[in-house]
């Protein structure tokens, strides 16, 4: 295998052990898109680790760090991540950028800072969530106007994700709701509802390629709309699906999209 081969696997076994459902919708496109998307999600995923590798900020901010000199090395001169996939990451150069803006977005979780309010909280999903949708695009084909509808998607698929997580974030001390009043909760998965039927609509058209950059936020319909009706399940870590309908829903997303 060559060492772009062998990059490209290391992607995939990283994105399978730390992101198993993003793993499962890739697994749903073609083989050649998968090469294209292991990368990008391999990178997303050491990206938004490396604010959680030390209790210090200062020291988690230099692990991030790390990445945004990558980045900028690959985005400005071509210049190869020195790091396991970084030689599937070359082909990406174009989504370099967008990998750029997500690691400077991801600094804010080096610091225990709470979200002043809904918009500030909205902002970091379109930042880090809608930048990835936009980015798997790029490397999809989506053209300017694809791309802006699948970071719209991308944003509130990510607040569906954020939901999901809130107990685990809670558990290691963060505030990750500006506002844990039922109706607050409900208020942003109903708006978050809107934007994906909206995104979902303006891509209709778009080749296939393009829209199977959706299925990473298969399940987020469901975990919005649950979110919705039954706030409180938030907190108790009440949003998780049985695995027969994580499958049959990537199944019809698949089918579908």
């Amino acid at each position: 295998m060559s060492d772009l081969g062998q990059s490209v696997a290391a992607a995939a076994a990283r994105v399978e052990a730390g992101d198993p459902d993003r793993f499962a919708a890739t697994m749903a496109v073609p083989a050649e898109e998968r090469a294209r998307l292991w990368p990008l999600y391999a990178a997303n995923l050491e990206i938004a680790r490396a604010p959680w590798a030390s209790a210090e900020p200062m020291v988690a901010e230099m692990r991030l760090q790390w990445w945004v000199d990558a980045l900028e090395a690959l985005a400005e001169q071509g210049h190869e991540p020195r790091h396991e996939i970084g030689a599937a990451l070359v082909p990406l150069r174009a989504a370099a950028p967008h990998l750029l803006a997500l690691a400077e977005a991801r600094r804010r979780d080096c610091w225990n800072e709470p979200f002043a309010d809904a918009a500030e909280l909205s902002t970091y999903l379109a930042e880090t969530s809608g930048t990835l949708f936009r980015a798997a695009g790029l490397v999809l084909g989506a053209d300017a106007a694809a791309q802006a509808a699948l970071a719209r998607f991308g944003a509130a698929a990510g607040l569906a994700a954020w939901f999901r997580a809130v107990p685990e974030l809670v558990a290691r001390g963060r505030a990750p709701l500006p506002d844990e009043a039922p109706e607050a909760i409900s208020g942003l998965a109903r708006v978050a509802l809107a934007e994906l039927a909206a995104a979902r609509a303006d891509l209709r058209r778009a080749p296939a390629p393009v829209r199977r950059a959706m299925l990473p936020g298969w399940q987020a319909p469901a975990v919005l709309d649950l979110a919705a009706r039954a706030p409180g399940r938030v907190a108790q870590d009440g949003l998780g699906r049985s695995e027969f309908s994580r499958r049959f829903g990537l199944l019809c997303a698949a089918l579908t999209i």
